[in-house]
């Protein structure tokens, strides 16, 4: 090939590289005004059961409000949570506060997460507990703390898990929800 026969392919090749991208980005552009919804399922195959409904609910405080929203506040007020962590502040020292005597695996401010080692009661031998702690919001609500109880018992020598009832889990998030409020009080207490 000689030189010139190079020379006069590179600006074709360029023309049809910069054609190429221009349909691209035209096609790509096309695509701007289309409008997707997305449909999630509310309920398992073959149940009854609603997981999941996005309309507000009507209560005795109101439309949309509880009582937690009450108690703890609702999104109307402004946050108390502190600005250096990523989930309220009062959620988050009241669930250290009261998974304190568990050895802590992790610990994550800005996730709201708080993961448990494996716990044994010195004085109940053979059966010990982890706790998942998930802080889900900002505001300091009744919904806002989930805990994840896990449970296993030992036998003949090796941990089997074990079931757990929900009044359990239920009754650690009550523990840190009053640590909370506890906190919160102390705190409005020391700014009057």
């Amino acid at each position: 090939m000689t030189k010139t026969a190079r020379l006069s392919s590179r600006p074709r090749s360029f023309l049809r590289r910069s054609l190429l991208t221009l349909v691209a980005v035209l096609l790509l552009a096309g695509c701007e005004g289309v409008k997707r919804e997305a449909s999630y399922p509310t309920r398992p195959k073959g149940s009854d059961k609603i997981l999941y409904s996005d309309q507000k609910r009507e209560t005795i405080f109101g439309e949309g409000k509880s009582l937690g929203d009450k108690l703890f506040g609702s999104d109307d007020e402004p946050s108390e949570g502190g600005a250096g962590i990523g989930v309220n502040s009062f959620l988050w020292r009241a669930s250290l506060d009261t998974v304190s005597f568990m050895p802590l695996a992790s610990a994550d401010p800005f996730g709201g997460v708080i993961l448990t080692d494996w716990y044994e009661n010195p004085d109940v031998q053979g059966e010990r507990f982890k706790l998942n702690v998930f802080i889900l919001d900002r505001q300091l609500r009744s919904d806002g703390v989930r805990v994840a109880v896990f449970k296993q018992t030992k036998q003949g020598g090796n941990w089997r898990d074990a079931a757990v009832t929900p009044e359990m889990g239920l009754g650690i998030e009550n523990a840190i929800l009053t640590r909370a409020r506890e906190l919160r009080v102390a705190q409005m207490g020391r700014l009057n």
